[in-house]
């Protein structure tokens, strides 16, 4: 009889556990294999910045311009499905230097040319969302470098081409700087910064500012804007059709004593003596009393208090102990722009016009410095943060504001003269000292005015300070004080010491025999019968 099949046996615990664990290892198998024949999704390989970028954009197909790169690295390091093009310029010439930018002086009668750095043929690289950069790395932020800046512009001009307005909306661009230095932010400022990680940085700049920088000339080597001076005046067209009305004021600042507080308002009185259309603000701190500060805002100044400032490279009670007090202006960012005017000086023809050019604008004084008693400046938190801090490790060439903005700040805009005239007079040969009749100001250096005689500059009573003395700017300083208000004259009052010192120095000019001959002069200034 054949024996019956025997039933098979049934799957024990362990070997079922040993297939489950089979498959598991099969499977992630399977996986590597297959990741080492698929390459990753593009996103996942870009840098931070490029997120950054794409999330602005709200898309990755982004069009890339390289400017300073090296586009074979660059290249394997960004996967874009936009265009990606080497932005292609000579360097500029290595033997031009800062100075040749910003020379010292300039004939402002005549057209003065500024070297060239060379720029891209912009239309070859057509509309770009991103401009990327290396901008070459000299240390402090400050230093004066003629191929830092030509890459800065370079990246600015391509944004301004790109970021063209369509259908009434401005296209965003953006500027990515790579390496341990960022940008010049005098050029791209901090409150456009959208991110910073390690050595990059992505800037989103507001393209009516940055159109502003690329119609500058490369330095002061020429007047700034040179538009102006043809009458085309582009930014102001733009901004009027885009129906953007700039908030613009005039600014001083009091710190520390009272004794420009008569300077303060004869300046407020010839702006308004002007037919200006701005706000005239000053900022003031405690030491200003309140009857003081009643006249100012008689005068025609909106008052701030303010906490002064203390310059920590000048000496203790020198001259310019507290004159950081200055960099307040940057607080006022209830306006777009605002134009410091020093309280030594006095307006004496509209200057409204003026506040077309861009930070920061003003008058050269010597070497390649700015003079910082007129300037114009953009309010901002950021920077005047930025300012607080680098105040600590920035030098200053005379302790005081001047120095310090000038090494900040070095890439700036030359003004005319006129607008920031010096009451110095500097040739030997020169025995008048008249002010020219054309001048937009006066600066008012050595004695001030008010504390002087109406019937002649004081500063003539000193052997060192006739190079500051002059009888037509004194009289032009009188001229307004004749038109202001009878209720502010006496805070321009001739106090007994102030008398006192003027009487000894005529006393000495007198001995000494000074050929001016202004100490024979009949003194007749009504302030001396009020003393």
């Amino acid at each position: 009889m054949a024996s019956k099949p025997s039933k098979p046996k049934p799957l024990t615990l362990p070997f079922i556990l040993f297939l489950i664990a089979l498959l598991l290892f099969t499977i992630h198998y399977l996986k590597q294999l297959h990741s080492e024949f698929h390459a990753p999704t593009k996103s996942a390989t870009n840098p931070k910045w490029f997120e950054v970028v794409a999330r602005e954009t709200g898309h990755e197909n982004i069009n890339i311009g390289l400017v300073n790169m090296d586009e074979t690295t660059i290249t394997d390091e960004i996967h874009t499905s936009g265009k990606m093009v080497k932005v292609r310029f000579n360097p500029v010439d290595k033997g031009i230097e800062w100075s040749d930018l910003f020379p010292e002086w300039i004939d402002e009668n005549s057209a003065s040319n500024c070297p060239e750095l060379p720029m891209p043929e912009f239309e070859d690289y057509g509309e770009l969302d991103v401009v990327v950069a290396r901008v070459p790395c000299t240390g402090d932020s400050g230093e004066r470098n003629v191929l830092r800046l030509q890459v800065n512009l370079v990246v600015a001009n391509l944004l301004v081409r790109s970021g063209r307005v369509k259908n009434g909306i401005s296209r965003p661009v953006f500027a990515v700087f790579i390496g341990s230095c960022g940008p010049m932010w005098e050029i791209f400022r901090c409150d456009d910064l959208l991110w910073h990680g390690g050595d990059s940085w992505v800037y989103k700049p507001e393209l009516r500012r940055i159109k502003q920088k690329v119609f500058m000339p490369v330095g002061s080597c020429q007047l700034a804007p040179a538009f102006a001076q043809s009458g085309e005046e582009l930014w102001r067209r733009h901004s009027e059709t885009c129906n953007y009305i700039p908030r613009e004021a005039y600014v001083t600042v009091l710190h520390s004593s009272e004794a420009y507080v008569c300077g303060a308002i004869a300046l407020a009185q010839s702006i308004i003596q002007s037919n200006t259309t701005k706000d005239l603000v000053l900022l003031a701190d405690d030491h200003i009393s309140p009857e003081s500060i009643q006249g100012l805002r008689s005068a025609g100044w909106k008052i701030k208090r303010i906490q002064r400032i203390r310059s920590p490279h000048s000496k203790k009670d020198a001259y310019n102990e507290w004159n950081y007090s200055k960099l307040r202006i940057w607080q006022l960012r209830e306006y777009d722009k605002v134009m410091f005017i020093d309280s030594d000086l006095i307006v004496t023809r509209n200057i409204d016009d003026f506040f077309i050019y861009p930070q920061l604008s003003a008058v050269g004084n010597d070497k390649h410095i700015f003079n910082s008693g007129l300037m114009l400046v953009e309010p901002s938190m950021c920077t005047f943060k930025t300012l607080m801090k680098k105040r600590f490790v920035v030098g200053s060439y005379n302790g005081g504001d001047q120095g310090f903005l000038n090494e900040v700040f070095p890439w700036w805009h030359r003004l005319p003269a006129k607008l920031n005239q010096l009451k110095f007079f500097g040739s030997v040969h020169d025995y008048t000292h008249e002010i020219p009749h054309d001048m937009y100001t006066i600066h008012y250096l050595g004695l001030k005015p008010w504390m002087c005689y109406k019937d002649y500059d004081c500063n003539w009573d000193k052997s060192e300070t006739q190079i500051f003395a002059s009888d037509s700017a004194n009289e032009r300083w009188w001229r307004v004080y004749d038109a202001m208000p009878k209720k502010l004259r006496h805070f321009c009052s001739l106090t007994p010491a102030m008398d006192a010192r003027i009487q000894k120095y005529r006393s000495r000019a007198k001995n000494a025999g000074f050929p001016d001959g202004h100490w024979t002069i009949k003194v007749k200034d009504p302030r001396r019968n009020s003393t």
